[in-house]
């Protein structure tokens, strides 16, 4: 045991502080003399990587230690509840510097992610020095395949093709001069890498283990292909520099990872083992799932992550939105996507119609909407625990219990909670981690098979979220019924299949960190983002007369908040950030902003790669 402890101890200080990876200079080998004996030793080494060494929920701090899936980098708020912050869901208090095309060379960051692969490739270069062969070696053995795959992602989506390795690299520095692979490359590699995994990780029908199992990465396979094959799609369509110019066949490639995606989404469907959480309660399940501090006996949950805060394993979840605030707020983007609850959909007339009406009252567009809607978002006379009760949203604040938007964050708010200290402390708050569930699998498939082709589809594509509709009580998809027009709607030109299913994906996903990701693979920031002001509720007479700041003071706009429009209009949005110095909305720079800069000392002729490395393009 001592044995396993010391060599994770070397690992740590080479591999996750000065490794020779692709971002230093070599300073030494690593021993592999005695390592990896046992399925024992492996487990405990693979437990570093569930400990917060991939990218997780919770602002990059080990502190929270979550494993998750692949989030794009640079998230100025990011964590369980606040994940969706750099994208059109959720706004800030301040600017976001990638939406608002502030993002710099200067400050692109190390690639942190090739430290934990070395980390892996150490173990997979190592493993067969197991002598207990067995079912124990291969789950190990596809854990590492796995782990592997996902820090690859992560670079994928931050970065496009990167250098795949699988070697430790030799302490040498002209081993450190290695050109960069294509996306379509890279990508293979990845899924190569999941087919290892799946072929070896235990076949579970619980997640009691809390372990990744072959579902978990037929999950991930499922994410990456339709990832790869939509960024393709959409930026070729669209002449973005980002897809891979060096493709060939590129139809064909697409429709390969299509197929791809389709097959493992299936492969955990046909299992018949995970289901929908499903108990009746139309208007509690959706949001119960993600304040339920044992999800071990839910079926819809894949994986996840539990925490226990006498163990100084929590978060802050609860305290920073019990009041409504958290410095953040959901958009009207995102609250307007939302159906009716008869199944048609939210138009600008119907939004109109409802803040013009003479007894208007702040939050009555949010009823008679999709329940998933009032799961997420406060509604006026909705419990905040504690004994609290919502009333309106505390604006122009100037503490952590600011809200930006008007409307506020619901979802994963603690309410169920016997923790006096959750409201009040940091660190108490025990909403899980949820790293897959059953909707993802559910919501890639519908996708994917929209993609490959809606109209043949169109039955197997409402038979795949018509569980996600029945947990709600709402109405299966119907595409005509659901084809937004609006001339103000950004997807009105999609077919009606694809624009139904990332609709769908919008709501039943929301705030769980995906959103910018499927901008980005949509290459969708044109009608999104770039030249759009984030707003929020209508600023009424109801809030104008019951919102005050900090000290019971009237609001005053240009002080402590901020409005569409002019004084004398009849109608003026809350805008979640003084906006003054941002007269044309966002400025993402579609010919750079899809894809994170790389260090100048990676790819100048003199750096670390000999200039192998090309910088993305617009840097």
């Amino acid at each position: 045991m001592k044995k396993i402890y010391l060599l994770i101890s070397s690992i740590l200080s080479l591999g996750l502080t000065s490794c020779f990876d692709l971002e230093q200079e070599p300073q030494g080998e690593l021993s592999t003399v005695g390592a990896f004996k046992t399925t024992g030793e492996i487990t405990m080494y693979l437990n570093m990587f569930y400990e917060g060494s991939i990218p997780y929920s919770g602002s990059s701090s080990k502190v929270s230690n979550t494993v998750i899936k692949s989030q794009p980098v640079g998230m100025s708020n990011s964590g369980i509840a606040f994940g969706d912050a750099q994208s059109d869901n959720l706004c800030s208090s301040t600017v976001d510097t990638r939406l608002m095309g502030q993002t710099t060379l200067s400050g692109a960051t190390v690639l942190n992610d090739y430290k934990p692969i070395r980390n892996l490739n150490f173990l997979l270069q190592n493993i067969e020095n197991c002598e207990d062969k067995g079912s124990a070696y291969e789950q190990c053995l596809g854990e590492a395949y796995y782990f592997r795959a996902a820090f690859y992602y992560h670079l994928l989506v931050n970065y496009g093709g990167v250098t795949w390795t699988e070697q430790l690299l030799d302490p040498d520095a002209g081993q450190m001069k290695l050109p960069r692979d294509t996306r379509t490359a890279l990508t293979d590699y990845i899924l190569a890498d999941l087919d290892k995994a799946i072929e070896n990780l235990n076949e579970q029908s619980t997640n009691s283990t809390m372990r990744v199992h072959k579902d978990v990465a037929r999950a991930l396979k499922s994410e990456v292909a339709l990832f790869a094959a939509t960024w393709e799609k959409y930026h070729f369509q669209k002449q973005t520099p980002f897809y891979d110019h060096a493709l060939e066949n590129r139809d064909a490639k697409i429709a390969d990872w299509l197929d791809q995606s389709i097959k493992a989404a299936k492969d955990v469907i046909d299992r018949g083992v995970w289901q929908i959480y499903n108990t009746g309660k139309t208007n509690e399940d959706y949001r119960d799932m993600f304040i339920d501090v044992d999800l071990s006996d839910n079926q819809e949950v894949l994986w996840w992550k539990r925490y226990e805060p006498s163990f100084n394993i929590g978060h802050s979840v609860t305290k920073y939105i019990a009041a409504g605030g958290g410095q953040i707020g959901v958009s009207a983007s995102l609250v307007d996507d939302y159906l009716n609850l008869d199944g048609t959909v939210f138009t600008s007339a119907d939004k109109q119609a409802v803040i013009t009406a003479p007894d208007y009252k702040y939050g009555d567009e949010l009823k008679n909407r999709d329940p998933r809607l009032a799961q997420t978002v406060c509604l006026p006379g909705q419990s905040m625990g504690s004994g609290s009760v919502y009333t309106y949203p505390p604006l122009g604040r100037s503490d952590y219990n600011l809200n930006t938007t008007g409307y506020s964050i619901l979802k994963y708010l603690e309410t169920n909670s016997t923790n006096p200290n959750i409201w009040s402390d940091d660190g108490q708050s025990m909403a899980p981690a949820i790293q897959v569930r059953y909707a993802d699998v559910l919501l890639n498939y519908a996708e994917a098979l929209a993609e490959q082709n809606g109209v043949a589809n169109a039955a197997a594509i409402q038979d795949a979220l018509a569980p996600l509709r029945s947990r709600v009580g709402m109405s299966g998809v119907d595409f005509d019924k659901e084809y937004n027009q609006d001339a103000d709607y950004p997807f009105r030109d999609l077919d009606k299949y694809i624009q139904a299913v990332r609709r769908e994906r919008r709501v039943e996903k929301a705030l769980e960190n995906c959103r910018l990701t499927d901008i980005l693979r949509w290459a969708a920031a044109d009608v999104l983002i770039k030249g759009k002001t984030p707003i929020g509720a209508v600023y009424g007479t109801d809030l104008q007369e019951n919102c005050k700041d900090s000290e019971g003071k009237p609001l005053k706009e240009g002080e402590n908040i901020w409005l569409t429009g002019n004084e004398g209009d009849a109608l003026r949005y809350l805008i979640p950030f003084n906006n003054t110095s941002y007269p044309n909305g966002w400025q993402f720079n579609e010919d750079r902003d899809y894809l994170l800069p790389i260090r100048q000392d990676m790819v100048s002729p003199t750096g670390l790669t000999g200039g192998l490395w090309e910088q993305n393009p617009g840097w």
